[in-house]
């Protein structure tokens, strides 16, 4: 069967000049429901002509994608290439493939023991610091930005952090808000411009750490990737090492943190909800979660899902198309960028119950909705590329979780909406205020 041609493939246009960009950053979820009334393969312009392409199936053929049909560098490189060089999420095949199997060997089993082992004593150091009782609001993400960067910098890096705190976490900002600057050129005082400066604070910062996890393995993630090697015996340059500590340490502390922010937010507007996480909480024996309790963790488990499922750290995810292909009767010229949206595949009826309501028992055994479709629920993406750290992830949110309800109430006023961005990174626009108490 003929392919309808690229340029009958529907064309919503926008604003002029900027298209639909202010409507993507402003709401994600609104501009992809936008772009379905005109169905499920739609063009729009942004920075450039994208072909979107929306729902479970799309999902699954962009992603899963055994045919070659995608380049996911290609995707990407306009994005990251400047402050993320050599990313493992915009790597194709052979490279992909060599470096994930590498890398791997940080995350196996007995690394992750030590890793969650090694959190514990962070996250209650950091947590003893929140004020409890306080007669003004505490502003939750920026406490849980500085805990889930000391847990990255330690299990991580192997180190405490002291006064370089700040620095590293305003140049982790500065790298990220950099993907979306209008201008791309490093160009003073611009978007581009810091996340550069902050990319090279970065390296110089990786660079000096490099001679003495190079000379003795240790528990560290940097050093894991220092010593970590393939099947044929094949490692890391020291470049390659420093990119993806620089990569890996953004991805870590910044989604995390969103994550943890959404479920601290959700849980205050559900009290039921945080009672009940603290009964499980309380239930198991110990003050810091071991390797072997995270599995008792289950109903923790299902709210963590469902404020990624609402709040997904990426609305949408980028590909370049590597051949001529064809979705949904049209064809799509090879060098077409190509976008699929998690967030409004999160959000389906057809998938999901109410899916606007905080809900997380969807995510019990006996209900399941996120497994109406394989590719219906995708927080870590999917297929070859699915994230490489989302069981670290997960590791981590229960961890923190685990701590926090065991140690604090906490509440916002009635009425209260968190005002959220959800592009580059989600994160609230107020730094959530919340009300904490003594559990």
């Amino acid at each position: 069967m003929t392919a309808i041609p690229y340029d009958r493939i529907p064309l919503v246009k926008g604003l002029p000049l900027v298209g639909n960009l202010p409507k993507f950053l402003r709401d994600p979820l609104e501009n992809a429901r936008s772009l379905e009334v005109h169905g499920n393969v739609v063009r729009s312009r942004t920075f450039f002509e994208t072909v979107t392409l929306l729902g479970p199936e799309a999902n699954q053929f962009v992603l899963h994608d055994r045919e070659g049909n995608f380049s996911s560098r290609g995707g990407w490189y306009y994005w990251i290439d400047a402050v993320f060089p050599g990313a493992i999420m915009a790597m194709d095949d052979p490279a992909h493939k060599h470096h994930r199997r590498i890398m791997q060997g940080a995350f196996k089993r007995s690394a992750m023991e030590r890793y969650v082992a090694d959190m514990g004593p962070v996250i209650e150091e950091e947590l003893a610091r929140w004020p409890v009782d306080g007669g003004s609001p505490l502003k939750a993400f920026p406490r849980i930005k500085t805990l889930t960067l000391n847990i990255a910098a330690r299990v991580f890096m192997g180190m405490a952090l002291g006064p370089e705190a700040d620095r590293m976490n305003k140049a982790f900002i500065d790298t990220v808000e950099a993907s979306l600057a209008l201008i791309r050129k490093p160009v003073p005082p611009f978007g581009m411009w810091r996340g550069v400066r902050a990319r090279n604070y970065l390296v110089e910062l990786m660079r000096s750490k490099l001679p003495s996890k190079r000379a003795a393995e240790g528990p560290d993630l940097f050093s894991q990737l220092c010593h970590a090697r393939d099947e044929e015996g094949q490692r890391f340059s020291d470049d390659e090492v420093v990119n993806h500590m620089i990569f890996l340490m953004m991805a870590a502390h910044d989604t995390t943190t969103s994550s943890l922010t959404t479920m601290l937010y959700s849980l205050a507007r559900h009290p039921a909800w945080q009672d009940r996480l603290r009964a499980q909480a309380q239930a198991l024996p110990v003050a810091h979660l071991g390797f072997g309790d995270l599995a008792g963790c289950e109903q923790t488990e299902w709210v963590m899902k469902e404020a990624l499922r609402m709040y997904p750290p990426l609305t949408s995810i980028p590909r370049k198309a590597a051949r001529d292909c064809q979705f949904g009767g049209f064809h799509i010229p090879k060098g077409t960028p190509v976008g699929i949206s998690p967030i409004h595949t999160h959000h389906m009826p057809s998938i999901w119950t109410n899916p606007h309501d905080f809900d997380p028992e969807r995510f019990a055994p006996s209900r399941a909705e996120h497994r109406r479709h394989a590719y219906a629920y995708l927080p870590f993406g999917g297929g070859a590329h699915l994230c490489i750290g989302q069981h670290f992830a997960d590791m981590e949110v229960k961890s923190v979780m685990h701590q926090l309800l065991r140690r604090f109430r906490w509440q916002v006023p009635e009425g209260y909406r968190m005002p959220y961005q959800l592009v580059p990174i989600a994160k609230p626009r107020d730094g959530l205020p919340i009300q904490l108490a003594a559990a």
